[in-house]
């Protein structure tokens, strides 16, 4: 143990590894994945794709295509400079590097995403989390209070949160962008813009604090781990700084350059998504001792009287949801489920019933 306590700093000692389960002969509705695969005449062109990407070759630096095809066809405003990661994980690990001054703070309402305290962790920062109100919904006059009294250089606003599912007010946010001025960024994060269907991203000329960062993982492409974020051109410039080079390797680049061109298949995928999480938190309303919580994303959360056992008995069932009891104090019997088809949907429920039912 010598060696590990004279070089391991004793905040990441006291860390637990992110932990993904195994999951293979379950049914995966932990995750947020998007169920759906391409039809199969893009899959074979993808295929095709693919097979001739120069693999002996680095990617471009620039990912100027790239870049252009996540501006075309995902709404980035033209001028816009774009900053690519190995997913939202590496984005948000490069604002923490960029921001890592002695003494910055980072500010997020929790619960929410665990990699932004887990980051700032990594990078030396101090992580405060606010607790949202009981709903679930935003304490403005709490973050307002803190961020007066802490400026932090960093503060996370997931839009939809996760793993919440609420849509926060955008009023709220856009006090929050107004209080944080030029001592700060606010990140924006819209993992589930797909099914949120709002944005902050026409607004960034708006805010020179304003930082918008999405992934394609959400919208069917987890596999590829592809994230980018927009802002202030001078501030993408600093990030830039810090993202390692050749970050996107070059079979992702070719399958997201690919499916950005068929971007209609995808927001089909979204649309029905949608469609699937109206129905789904209906059935789950009409459960006896099931309280919904209302969800702009592709995940519900609901609460029931005793979690650790319902999920207990989900897993007996070969169905695997997310247990956030553990989380936050807010989150006490909790389960988070993934919006899937509506086969998945219905096997879900019928398991969900019979684990309510049986002591």
């Amino acid at each position: 143990m010598s060696l590990i306590e004279n070089i391991i700093r004793p905040e990441i000692r006291d860390l637990s590894a992110y932990h993904v389960p195994e999951a293979e002969a379950y049914l995966k509705l932990d995750a947020m994945e998007n169920p759906y695969t391409l039809p199969p005449d893009l899959q074979q062109e993808l295929a095709q794709r693919l097979a001739r990407v120069a693999l002996n070759r680095y990617p471009a630096p620039s990912y100027t295509a790239l870049k252009q095809a996540i501006q075309d066809k995902l709404g980035v405003p033209a001028g816009r400079e774009i900053v690519l990661g190995n997913g939202s994980d590496e984005l948000i690990a490069m604002i923490s590097t960029a921001c890592a001054k002695a003494g910055a703070k980072v500010l997020a309402p929790v619960p929410t995403f665990v990699m932004y305290a887990i980051s700032a962790q990594f990078s030396g920062l101090e992580f405060i989390g606010l607790p949202l109100r009981a709903d679930f919904t935003l304490d403005l006059a709490a973050m307002l209070a803190a961020i007066a009294e802490h400026k932090p250089a960093i503060t996370y606003l997931a839009y939809p949160n996760n793993p919440t599912g609420a849509l926060y007010d955008a009023a709220d946010i856009a006090e929050i962008l107004r209080a944080v001025g030029d001592s700060g960024v606010v990140v924006v994060d819209e993992a589930y813009q797909p099914f949120a269907q709002t944005s902050f991203m026409p607004r960034l000329a708006e805010f020179d604090n304003l930082v918008v960062m999405r992934t394609v993982s959400k919208l069917g492409l987890a596999g590829i781990r592809l994230g980018y974020m927009a802002g202030n051109n001078a501030l993408m410039q600093e990030f830039e700084k810090v993202r390692p080079p050749y970050n996107i390797n070059v079979l992702s680049q070719a399958a997201a350059e690919f499916v950005l061109q068929h971007v209609d298949v995808l927001e089909a995928q979204a649309a029905e998504l949608r469609s699937q999480r109206t129905a789904l938190m209906a059935a789950l309303a009409d459960l006896p001792g099931v309280e919904v919580f209302p969800s702009a994303a592709n995940f519900v959360l609901i609460r029931v009287a005793n979690a650790e056992q319902v999920f207990a008995k989900l897993l007996e069932q070969k169905i695997l949801v997310k247990n956030v009891g553990r989380m936050h104090k807010l989150l006490e019997n909790c389960l988070r489920i993934t919006v899937s088809t509506s086969e998945e949907n219905a096997l879900f429920l019928a398991a969900l019933a019979a684990s309510l039912s049986s002591k």
